[in-house]
Order: structure tokens, then C-alpha cells, then sequence
């Protein structure tokens, strides 16, 4: 389960925001101060920080500087009620993956939490990935055809994928295999079936976020 911190000194709105987020199947926890949330942040781990950008004391922007500082991977939500063009870029320039401004709807920051886990998972599953080869093999459709089919079947003989593919001259297909092979998104069994690897499946979780992005 993602957890996800909300730091805003009014309590009502963090009761509000609490409250839709478990629905929709988050842990959440708050912080009333700058102060608070890092030393939360710095003691345990939370995937996202929804972070008010007007509070008294510690500003958001000085609390998202500290945060940035105990805790990296934790990707931070700016919330604002002065949706300016200058505050969202001073924000994200200094580490911040999304804002979104008051009042917002509940669809809202639903999506723009779901995309920033998401980016998340994606910069984790990039970092696992030999990204030179892992770049090489989605680049031509039919590896990527391959993969996905493989996916879908769970294990393949070539002649199968061959058909599949509609390729005449398995020969080629031999070839796009070897390139996935060697890039560890494929493996052969004892019986010479292909089936994705771990890194295969990653390597498919990355692609449909890029994907996504690019639609």
C-alpha cells in the first residue's frame, strides 16, 4: 500500500484529504508543520508528500528543500492556492514532481497521485534496467509486439510467435529474439519456450507508462 504524507496546517483539510485517499486505498498520514513533515519523512518512508505551499513558519518551498534533503525517493505534490505559473516552476525546479491548486476536485488529485506513483515506479524500474539495451529492444515494433505477446501467453514456442507475428521468414524473428535475449527481457526453458524474465516484465510496465506519457 503507497503512503502518502499530508503536510497543510489546517487540520480540517487534512482530515478531508485523509479521508479520500484511504478510499481510494492509500495510508495516510499528516503533519501539521514544515517541521513535522520532515521529521516524519526522516524517520520513515512515504511515496508521496502533498505539501501545502502557504503555511506559517516553514514555507513550503524551505520544507520541500528539506525534504528533498532526508528523504529523495519521495516524490512531493505542491498544493497552492496561488496557482501562478511563477510558483509551479520555482517548486518543480527545485524537486517537485506535480502541483495542484485549491480548490481542486477530488478526480484531480486522484489522477495527479496516481501519475506521480507512477513516475516512481517507472524511475525504480529504470534504475534496475540496463537502459542502453532496454532502449535498443523497445525501439523496433515487432520486439515490442514480442513482448507484449509474451506477456499475454506466458511462454512461446518460434514457430508460434512466427505465426503470430505473420513473418514469413523466421529467420528474422530468430534475430529479434537474440536481441531481447541478450538485453535479458527474454529467456528459453528447458523446452526451448520463450518467456519474459523479471527484467522482461519491468521492461513492460516501462513501456506502457512511456506510452501513456506520449499519448
Amino acid at each position: 500500500m503507497n503512503r502518502i504524507l499530508i503536510v497543510d496546517d489546517d487540520a480540517e483539510l487534512r482530515e478531508n484529504l485523509s479521508e479520500v485517499l484511504k478510499e481510494a486505498g492509500y495510508h495516510t498520514e499528516g503533519a501539521s508543520s514544515g517541521k513535522e513533515a520532515v521529521e516524519k519523512c526522516g524517520s520513515g518512508e512515504f511515496d508521496v508528500v502533498l505539501l501545502d505551499f502557504m503555511m506559517p513558519k516553514m514555507s513550503g518551498i524551505e520544507t520541500l528543500i528539506e525534504l528533498r534533503r532526508v528523504s529523495s525517493r519521495t516524490k512531493i505534490i505542491m498544493v497552492t492556492a496561488f496557482a501562478t505559473v511563477e510558483n509551479a516552476v520555482d517548486a518543480i525546479k527545485k524537486g517537485a514532481s506535480d502541483y495542484i491548486s485549491k480548490p481542486f476536485k477530488i478526480d484531480e488529485l486522484l489522477t495527479t497521485v496516481r501519475r506521480v506513483i507512477e513516475e516512481a515506479k517507472f524511475e525504480e524500474d529504470i534504475k534496475n534496467l540496463d537502459l542502453d539495451h532496454t532502449l535498443n529492444s523497445l525501439s523496433n515494433p515487432i520486439r515490442r509486439r514480442v513482448i507484449r505477446m509474451l506477456n499475454d501467453r506466458s511462454r512461446m514456442r518460434l514457430m508460434e510467435i512466427t505465426r503470430e507475428l505473420e513473418i514469413e521468414d523466421h529467420t528474422k524473428v530468430v534475430f529479434h529474439l537474440k536481441m531481447l535475449k541478450e538485453s535479458g527481457i527474454v529467456t528459453q526453458d528447458e523446452d526451448k519456450a520463450y518467456t519474459l524474465t523479471k527484467e522482461g516484465e519491468k521492461t513492460l510496465d516501462c513501456l506502457r507508462i512511456l506510452e501513456d506519457y506520449l499519448r
